[in-house]
This record gives C-alpha cells, sequence and structure tokens, in this order.
C-alpha cells in the first residue's frame, strides 16, 4: 500500500514538474535543437533489408536523401534512484489594512514650565488634526499655552497646514514651542 502511495505521488510529480517544464518560458529552443525524425512510411529505396532475422526494425539507408540523425527515443519510464520535487509558489502576505483614521500620541517633554504633550489624528497619510494634551498651566503660562494651543491645534491649525513639525515658535512661549515641535515630531515617526 505504501509503495502504491509512493509510485502514484512520484507520478504526478513528475507529471507536475514535465507540465511546468513543458509551459515555462525558453522551451521552444529545447525543442528547436531536437534531431528531426525520419519519416514515418519510408519508401523502399531509402531502406536496406533487414540482416537480423529476430524481426528488428530496418536501418535507414545512408544513401537515400532522408536525413541522417538518429530518430529520437521516447521514455516514460523515470530511471531509478531519481527524485523529481517541484518548489511551491512563495507565499504572499499583506498586511492587514489599518484603519484609515487613527490617533497616534507623541511623547511627553517636560521643559521649565511644565509638561507638554501632543496627539495628531491621521487620516491615511495626511495628519488632519493636533491636539495638545497637556501644556504648562498657571499663572503666565496659561496664556502662553493658549497661545500655543492656538497656533497650532485643530483641524485648520499650523501643524495641518504644513503636515510636519517645522512650526513657526510662538513669540513669547519659546520653550512651550519647542517641547510642542519634540512631541509633534515623535507622533510624526510613529505614524509614519
Amino acid at each position: 500500500m505504501r509503495r502504491a502511495l509512493l509510485a502514484i505521488t512520484g507520478l504526478a510529480a513528475s507529471t507536475t514538474a514535465l507540465v511546468v517544464f513543458k509551459g515555462s518560458p525558453g522551451t521552444t529552443q529545447v525543442a528547436q535543437n531536437l534531431p528531426t525524425a525520419q519519416p514515418v512510411n519510408p519508401t523502399p529505396q531509402d531502406v536496406e533489408p533487414s540482416a537480423d532475422p529476430s524481426g528488428v526494425a530496418p536501418k535507414p539507408s545512408k544513401t537515400g536523401n532522408a536525413p541522417t540523425s538518429p530518430k529520437p527515443t521516447k521514455s516514460t519510464a523515470r530511471p531509478t534512484g531519481t527524485r523529481t520535487t517541484t518548489k511551491a509558489a512563495p507565499r504572499t502576505t499583506t498586511k492587514a489594512p489599518q484603519s484609515s483614521t487613527r490617533r497616534v500620541t507623541g511623547n511627553g517633554f517636560e521643559n521649565e514650565y511644565g509638561y507638554v504633550q501632543v496627539q495628531i489624528v491621521v487620516s491615511g497619510n495626511r495628519i488632519v488634526e493636533a491636539v495638545a494634551l497637556s501644556l504648562p498651566s498657571g499663572g503666565e503660562s496659561d496664556i502662553h499655552s493658549g497661545d500655543v494651543r492656538n497656533r497650532y491645534d485643530g483641524g485648520g491649525g499650523e501643524v495641518v497646514q504644513k503636515q510636519n513639525a517645522n512650526l513657526n515658535t510662538v513669540s513669547g512661549a519659546t520653550e512651550t514651542s519647542n517641547s510642542y515641535k519634540q512631541s509633534l515630531r515623535s507622533a510624526i515617526e510613529q505614524a509614519f
């Protein structure tokens, strides 16, 4: 039973390899270089009588116009001890499509006035919104943080307009602006 299964598997693999080989590009060159076959029904002048009384096929005459190349033989049996293997086509993997809109939070940065952290909303390969999750507060920091938020945040802010972290510094809020840009840069690096 096992031998029969192996024989069937070997035959199937051989057939598959033959089909692949015959169907592959460049096989026409091989077919063109094959020797030409003898005529199927040679005329009596092209054939010498057989010298062998055992009934072996007559040999073609060397004096006629027939080609002298030997007749190709066909073999359906596979030589003993050989193994035919076929290589499977490589698998292609595709990444699962990401949500078209996603939120990416940048790293937080501490400056002398407080902690700054920015989040961006990305749709496809564009930033569609920026939001400061944390800005310095208390005293004058509230005013300067408000100026930073007004300049950079939202769907119409400078982040969305420029699509990068090369923002203009808000006058009077240099440290907060620089921390905002650093957090924004880390969010962009994560998103793209």
